[in-house]
């Protein structure tokens, strides 16, 4: 898996281009969750690797980035100057966006920072605005049992119904992974949540086409969220029936066909 050093971290990605000769095809970028990495978006680079170059990351404290002593306290603005590093490395001048939860608050603020950048968006069971009071108080306790406990049963159920949603067939392969998620990163990336700035008001600045696509059974970002995003952002909402927090991995299926009817809506 190579690396870039981007902005004092040591970025790893994965990278369809280089080997099987796609680097002039338009690219995508996919950016993960919190708690989360590149993985997660397989179904989506799958479908999409044979017309579209997809790159996906491990963002700071997550996956094979998660050396706690490089990042120290950090913002979602710092991670879209993470991904603009990423994209000026690889030699790509612009591309499509694909975020996830955590992952669309980082590619809007690339948006809004990197405009010429962003070809298009496509925002994934998240939101513009600021963390709920009331999921402040969860995630500040759930960060403190970790820490103290480690990844218990408890909180890697919590985990499971939160972060990804009800009967995901390969649900022990990410129990694995929070297993080793050192708690400490865990800790600072909540206080990246917990601090990030409202950004509905900003929405008219973003120009990109974007699709918002959200479960409808998110149990860690309303719809209603999702319905404001798509508003301010004058985009389509595709809803997923059923679907968690993690939709593009629960319901691949679904998700990946409105990414295919948005990508082919682009113009050239």
């Amino acid at each position: 898996m190579p690396t870039a050093h981007i902005n004092g971290q040591t970025l790893f990605f994965t990278d369809t281009g280089p080997e099987d000769g796609t680097l002039d095809k338009p690219a995508i970028i996919f950016s993960h969750g919190l708690l989360m990495n590149h993985t997660m978006f397989a179904a989506q680079i799958t479908a999409l690797r044979q017309t579209y170059r997809c790159i996906a990351w491990d963002e700071r404290g997550h996956g094979r980035t998660n050396d706690t002593s490089l990042f120290g306290p950090f913002t979602y603005w710092d991670s879209a100057d993470d991904l603009a590093g990423l994209l000026t490395h690889l030699g790509i001048h612009r591309a499509i966006l694909a975020g996830m939860s955590q992952g669309g608050f980082l590619s809007l603020r690339a948006a809004l920072r990197y405009p010429k950048m962003v070809r298009a968006l496509i925002l994934l069971d998240t939101q513009a605005g600021a963390e709920a009071p009331d999921a402040q108080e969860r995630n500040t306790i759930f960060a403190q049992m970790w820490v103290q406990e480690g990844a218990t049963d408890f909180l890697l159920d919590s985990a499971e119904q939160i972060i990804i949603g009800p009967n995901y067939a390969d649900i022990n392969t990410w129990r694995d992974y929070w297993r080793q998620f050192p708690p400490a990163n865990f800790a600072a990336c909540v206080n990246t949540l917990h601090g990030r700035e409202d950004l509905t008001p900003q929405l008219p600045n973003i120009h990109a086409p974007a699709l918002i696509v959200h479960g409808d059974a998110d149990a860690a970002i309303p719809l209603e969220k999702a319905e404001q995003l798509a508003a301010g952002l004058r985009a389509k909402l595709a809803v997923i029936p059923g679907g968690g927090h993690a939709a593009n991995m629960t319901h691949a299926a679904l998700v990946n066909a409105e990414i295919l009817v948005f990508l082919a809506s682009l113009p050239a």
